[in-house]
């Protein structure tokens, strides 16, 4: 595995309202690799190796899952809106085509 596969920084607003509805960013580390690209040194083509899952929980309830292909580029960045009616963890959950699952859970809390 790559360094540094399985990373992912997510960004919330600074402060968060009871009710409001809020951008959730996120950036994921993986090469995204198409399976089609060759090692220029080798001449070898590079095997596939992305992601291909995308799960989201609020408050242990799924809100969104995507199933993503090799046209995802490298180091996905993602943006979704979420109502943050409740202090719940915010937790997201990325398969990739080898097996690895990796995931990243943070804290949401109104006022």
């Amino acid at each position: 595995m790559p360094k540094g596969v399985g990373k992912i920084k997510i960004r919330l607003p600074r402060t968060v309202k009871r009710g409001q509805v809020i951008a959730v960013k996120a950036l994921i580390t993986h090469p995204m690799e198409t399976g089609f690209r060759k090692n220029k040194k080798t001449k070898k083509k590079i095997p596939a190796y992305y992601i291909n899952d995308v799960s989201v929980f609020y408050g242990g309830r799924l809100v969104t899952h995507s199933d993503w292909t090799i046209a995802v580029s490298t180091n996905p960045f993602i943006t979704f809106y979420l109502k943050a009616d409740k202090t719940a963890p915010l937790k997201i959950v990325w398969k990739d085509n080898k097996g690895g699952v990796f995931e990243k859970t943070v804290q949401i809390i109104p006022r």
